[in-house]
């Protein structure tokens, strides 16, 4: 869908034209155009802001991926040990059934020669002695598999109390959204986050950053239903499609647009729902992250992206 042009790209030339025709006073010209250049300065630090918001999104994905990775390395290795202790089990009944030979021998042999005891018996020693070492080494390797094992049950009890909370959530978020279904919203849990996907359509008339009645109402709804999740992470990311802004208009590039229409939602959402604004984040992929390339309609969207706090599982697993 073509943008229509903003009011902007008509302002100049009538402003213009009425300076020349009509001798409009120099200061009210200088008091538009300072107007103008004040949103290109906001637009601009919105996108600085929105740039940031996405490395912060890409370093919480990289947690959690490191999370599973580590999840699976503490698999492996309790496997590994595992083995290693039953092998080591096996050695020590060898060594045990040793012992008892010797002790034989050593009883047997107590009247023999003195010089063949003497050397009988410091044999029977080092065996002690290697018999103590090898206890020493299967009770250090079971305790070191009991504790890997405990933190492992313990990871991955938290891992599901987690998703367990996060589709509880998107639950919640469904029933509270039931009313736009076929209105351009989806609601999915993916990789552990939950997507709150909103077609522009519900939201922004064609080249605008205002919110619209209708999708107003979508957002308080939402807002409501995750405001007392106090662990929760929310990115709100404003997608475009490929149509270039036009000449004229407020915002510099796609990239620009889609920041300022992600703010207009965060704002929407803090005024709507007790949401601590350290939880919040607003960012822009412009036209770089399209659901279909053959769509536009799809691809100008806002992404309302819910993830859990993952701080205290990324502590347990690097203690």
């Amino acid at each position: 869908m073509t943008r229509s042009p903003s009011p902007t790209a008509f302002l100049v030339p009538i402003i213009t034209t009425l300076l020349w025709t009509a001798c409009v006073p120099a200061r009210q010209y200088e008091e538009m155009d300072a107007r103008y250049q004040a949103m290109q300065a906001e637009a601009q630090a919105a996108d600085a802001r929105a740039r940031e918001a996405v490395t912060r999104a890409d370093e919480l994905g990289s947690q959690l991926e490191e999370l599973q990775r580590r999840d699976r390395r503490l698999e492996q290795d309790t496997a590994t040990l595992g083995t290693s202790l039953r092998r080591m089990q096996k050695q020590y009944d060898k060594i045990n059934q040793l012992n008892e030979e010797l002790l034989e021998k050593y009883n047997q042999l107590l009247a023999g020669d003195r010089s063949e005891n003497r050397k009988l018996l410091t044999d029977l020693e080092a065996t002690r002695l290697r018999l103590l070492n090898k206890e020493d080494s299967l009770d250090a390797l079971a305790t070191d598999l009991a504790d890997r094992e405990a933190k492992l049950a313990e990871l991955r009890a938290e891992l599901e109390k987690k998703d367990e909370a996060m589709r509880s959530l998107k639950d919640r978020i469904s029933a509270a959204l039931t009313g736009f279904e076929g209105k351009g919203i989806t609601v999915e849990q993916r990789q552990g986050r939950i997507h709150v996907s909103m077609e522009n359509k519900l939201l922004f008339p064609s080249g605008s950053t205002v919110v619209d009645a209708q999708g107003k109402q979508a957002l308080k709804d939402l807002a409501k239903a995750i405001e007392g999740e106090a662990d929760l992470r929310i990115m709100v990311e404003g997608h475009t499609d490929t149509d270039k802004v036009l000449p004229g208009s407020p915002y510099k590039d796609n990239w620009d647009l889609s920041v300022m229409r992600a703010t207009s939602v965060v704002r929407i959402l803090q005024d709507n729902g007790r949401i601590d604004p350290v939880r919040i984040t607003a960012a822009g992929r412009g036209e770089f992250l399209p659901l279909d390339p053959g769509d536009k309609a799809r691809n100008r969207r806002i992404e309302i992206i819910l993830s859990p706090d993952l701080t205290q599982l990324y502590e347990l697993v690097t203690d």
